[in-house]
C-alpha cells in the first residue's frame, strides 16, 4: 500500500467469509481490497456500495484484529507451501486441534498463542506482498 492509502483511515469486513478492507484514499473515497485466492489483494472497489449501503447477513464490519485474525485462517486454509509463514500455518494448526481432539475449547492461553502466531504471519506475509509490488498490501495493520 503506498503511503496516501495508508495515512487515511480504513474499514475492515467479513464480506462472505472473505476478507475486505476499505482503505480512504485523498478526497474521503475509499478504495476496496478483498483477499484473493493467492493470498494477495484484489482490487473491489464495486462491492464498496454493497458493504457500506446494503448490507446484508452475510456482511459484517469487523475490528482491525478480526480481519487479521480471518485473513490469516483464509491463507493457511487456501494456500499451500513452503517456508517459515507456512510453518507457522502448520504450528497454528497443530495447536486448534488439540481441543478439537478433546472436544473442548481454545484455553486463554491457546487462544492467545494462535492470535499472537496469526499476527506474525500477517505482517510476514504482506511484507513479502509489499516486496512483490501488491498496492493492497499493509504490514502495519497488524499493530493496530
Amino acid at each position: 500500500m503506498n503511503k496516501s492509502q495508508s495515512r487515511g483511515s480504513s474499514r475492515f469486513f467479513d464480506y462472505y467469509d472473505s476478507p475486505l478492507k476499505l482503505v480512504e484514499v485523498p478526497g474521503g473515497k475509499f478504495t476496496a481490497w478483498r483477499l484473493s485466492d493467492t493470498g494477495g489483494w484484489n482490487r473491489a472497489d464495486d462491492l464498496i456500495n454493497k458493504v457500506l449501503l446494503v448490507g446484508g447477513d452475510e456482511i459484517q464490519e469487523i475490528t482491525r484484529d478480526d480481519f487479521v485474525q480471518l485473513t490469516e485462517r483464509e491463507r493457511a486454509y487456501r494456500l499451500k507451501g513452503t517456508g517459515p509463514v507456512f510453518a507457522l500455518y502448520e504450528t497454528v494448526q497443530a495447536i486448534l486441534d488439540v481441543p478439537d481432539r478433546e472436544r473442548r475449547s481454545l484455553t486463554p492461553r491457546e487462544r492467545a498463542l494462535v492470535g499472537g502466531i496469526r499476527r506474525k504471519t500477517f505482517v510476514m506475509f504482506e511484507e513479502e506482498l509489499q516486496r512483490a509490488g501488491d498496492p493492497g498490501a499493509d504490514p502495519t495493520l497488524a499493530q493496530g
